[in-house]
């Protein structure tokens, strides 16, 4: 690139010339080769140097992961704010959990909702509790009326009660806000 200097109060560009450090090289463009791939008895057998291949089919896991699809989270926050606002609360030491009766507007199915606040930590934390709360709640799902909204709502203890006793700890404070719910109580 042409180097800047000033002339007069203008500034004009100088000619560049190569230092004594510089190679010239051509400008030539490289010669297409042969594909340097040799296949040996260590290539991986699923893998195939055709990209138009199709992929091969995978095996089924050995048991299926209840997983909660998309459609049975809240999402939005109008979702979050008519089950807190509609709702009734239930809270235990670690948690609280709000439930709110959808009705006929929608389907019969149960929806979570996960609230955990900077309080519990930071995000790895945070994304621990999370986990816990959503497989927790999910093995809960006989106990759990169908056609509601569910917000769980994480307190900065539960963090420390998923290091010290895992899911089980979190089960069972799930189960007692759910028990104070099925009796028909609001607790706050």
């Amino acid at each position: 690139m042409p180097q800047k200097r000033l002339q007069g109060g203008v500034w004009a560009l100088r000619p560049y010339t190569s230092r004594a450090d510089e190679a010239h090289l051509p400008a030539e463009e490289a010669q297409a080769r042969q594909d340097p791939w040799l296949p040996s008895q260590d290539e991986h057998a699923r893998w195939s140097r055709d990209s138009q291949t199709p992929p091969a089919q995978r095996a089924e896991a050995p048991h299926s992961l209840e997983m909660a699809s998309k459609r049975r989270r809240l999402s939005r926050s109008g979702e979050f704010n008519r089950v807190y606002r509609d709702g009734s609360s239930h809270a235990t030491r670690y948690l609280v959990l709000y439930t709110f009766p959808r009705g006929d507007e929608e389907s019969g199915d149960v929806r979570l909702g996960v609230s955990v606040s900077r309080k519990v930590g930071g995000s790895v934390d945070r994304n621990k509790v999370k986990r816990a709360l959503r497989e927790s709640f999910w093995g809960l799902t006989e106990q759990l009326p169908h056609g509601f909204d569910f917000v769980v709502v994480a307190r900065a203890e539960l963090a420390e009660l998923v290091e010290r006793e895992g899911t089980g700890g979190v089960t069972k404070s799930l189960e007692e806000a759910l028990a104070a719910a099925s009796s028909g109580k609001r607790s706050t």
